[in-house]
């Protein structure tokens, strides 16, 4: 294990998610006052959804397998099968801790959409907006870009993903 990445990657992930809460306070003070609760219900709720998604199928789906280098298979939903402590070749941190900073920018990406819809969407409509959107669009991504995907092996480079 290399504790030098292993420190970075742990610092890395709690800034990102550190950035959540200061995103709501953000939109809080951009939004009208009768709106602000909502900003913040939105931006908290759709962290505890990208959390709940990305352990049940969004590790998956980015990181396990390859469909026409589009997409992951459902090999790995629920994290089964998965050693958290196994180190990841090349950068040498456990795959546990690689999984928890992905996670992080799977929570920060759709919170951003609340600065758009505040004051103008109900709840259950983002909900199903960011699940929908998480499936078919950001998952997708994270599998072509780092995953193995079709893009990786373009030899794309995005340093925000951290691979």
């Amino acid at each position: 294990m290399n504790t030098a990445n292993v420190l970075f990657i742990m610092l890395a992930s709690i800034l990102v998610f550190f950035m959540t809460p200061g995103l709501a306070f953000f939109y809080g003070g951009l939004v009208p006052r009768r709106n602000m609760v909502n900003t913040f219900v939105s931006v908290f709720f759709i962290c505890g959804l990208a959390v709940i998604l990305w352990i049940l199928i969004g590790y998956s789906l980015s990181f396990s397998g390859n469909v026409a280098g589009i997409t992951g298979n459902l090999n790995e939903a629920l994290l089964h099968h998965v050693d958290l402590n196994q180190l990841m070749s090349g950068i040498r941190i456990p795959v546990g801790l690689y999984s928890l900073y992905q996670m992080m920018f799977a929570i920060i990406t759709p919170a951003l959409f609340v600065g758009a819809i505040v004051g103008r969407a109900r709840l259950s409509f983002l909900a199903a907006f960011i699940v929908a959107w998480s499936l078919l669009v950001y998952y997708p991504l994270v599998h072509m870009v780092w995953g193995g995907g079709i893009l990786q092996h373009l030899g794309t480079l995005d340093f925000a993903g951290g691979r």
